[in-house]
C-alpha cells in the first residue's frame, strides 16, 4: 500500500524533509542528512513523542559507519597538516618549500574527504514512501550523476572545491614566476577553492535549515558539522584574499592574516572531522 504524502519541505527544486502518515496513524518524517549519515527515518506514534529509529539494514548502517569514519578522518589529518604548514611559514620554523610540501599533504586527504563525503551521499540508503515508508540500500556506486538531489549538489560542489584547491598547491611549487603568474596560478585558484566551499556549506545549511537561508538548530550534531566547517571555509576565504601579491610591491596584502586564516581555518575542519565521527549509525 503507497503511503500518502503529508508533506515536503526545501528550497527550490530540492526536497530534504517529507513526511507521511501510516495507515496504522503514525507519522513518518524523512529528513536528508539523518537519512543519510545515520540511517534513520522519526517515527510518530499517535498523540506520542517523536522517535528516531534506524530503518537501515545492518549492511547499510555497516557501510555509513565506514564511509563516515574515512571521511572523519581525512579532514581531520587533512585539517592538521593545513594547520602545520601555515604555522611553519608564520613562524618560521622551515622556508617555503617545506611549508608547500606539508600543503600538498593536506589537500591530498582534503581531496579524499570530499570524494569520500560524495561517495556517502551516492551509496546512502534511500527512503521509499512505498510498503510503510523504510530506506533502502542499492548496489555499490563509484560515481553517479544527481544534480537534483541537495546533498549530491552540496558533496559535489566541495569534491571539485579540493580539486581546485589542488591545482592552486600544485602550482605553488613553480618557482620563477612573476607577480601577474602567481596571482593568476596560484591565487586565483584558491580564491574558486574557497569560494566551493562557501557554496557547498551553505547548500549543506539549506539541507539541515530546510529552507534557503541558514538557521540556528544548535541541539543538531548535523548543524555543528556544517556550522563549524563553514566558519573554517570564511577564514579560508580572509586567507585567501590577504594572499593577493600586490603589483605594486610584490608582496602580498597580508602574510600575518594569510596564514592566522588558514591556521585557523583548518583548525575548524579539524574539529568539523572529529564531530563528524561522532553523527553516525
Amino acid at each position: 500500500m503507497d503511503l500518502p504524502q503529508q508533506r515536503a519541505e526545501g528550497a527550490g527544486p530540492f526536497t530534504t524533509r517529507l513526511t507521511w502518515q501510516r495507515p496504522a496513524g503514525e507519522t513518518v518524517v524523512w529528513e536528508s542528512r539523518p537519512a543519510r549519515r545515520r540511517g534513520t527515518l522519526a517515527v510518530r506514534s499517535p498523540g506520542g513523542p517523536a522517535v528516531r529509529t534506524a530503518t537501515a539494514d545492518t549492511a547499510a548502517l555497516r557501510r555509513l559507519r565506514l564511509l563516515g569514519g574515512i571521511a572523519s578522518a581525512a579532514f581531520v589529518v587533512g585539517g592538521a597538516l593545513f594547520a602545520l604548514g601555515a604555522a611553519v611559514s608564520q613562524f618560521g620554523w622551515g622556508d617555503t618549500a617545506e611549508s608547500a610540501v606539508i600543503y600538498f599533504a593536506g589537500g591530498l586527504f582534503f581531496n579524499t574527504g570530499g570524494y569520500v563525503s560524495l561517495l556517502q551521499v551516492l551509496n546512502g540508503p534511500r527512503h521509499t514512501p512505498e510498503g510503510g515508508g523504510r530506506l533502502v540500500t542499492g548496489a555499490w556506486k563509484w560515481w553517479g550523476y544527481e544534480p537534483m538531489r541537495l546533498d549530491w549538489l552540496s558533496t559535489f560542489v566541495l569534491f571539485v572545491g579540493t580539486l581546485v584547491f589542488g591545482i592552486n598547491l600544485l602550482d605553488s611549487f613553480i618557482q620563477g614566476l612573476t607577480v601577474q603568474q602567481t596571482n593568476r596560478l596560484i591565487w586565483t585558484p584558491d580564491v574558486i577553492g574557497c569560494l566551493l566551499f562557501l557554496l557547498s556549506g551553505h547548500l549543506a545549511f539549506i539541507e539541515i535549515c530546510h529552507r534557503p537561508w541558514p538557521c540556528l538548530r544548535s541541539r543538531s550534531l548535523g548543524w555543528w558539522v556544517v556550522a563549524v566547517n563553514q566558519f573554517g571555509s570564511v577564514l579560508f576565504m580572509i586567507s585567501a584574499l590577504a594572499a593577493f601579491t600586490l603589483p605594486a610591491t610584490g608582496n602580498l596584502v597580508s602574510t600575518a592574516v594569510a596564514n592566522w586564516g588558514t591556521l585557523c581555518g583548518a583548525l575548524c575542519f579539524c574539529v568539523g572531522g572529529v564531530l563528524q565521527a561522532f553523527e553516525r549509525p
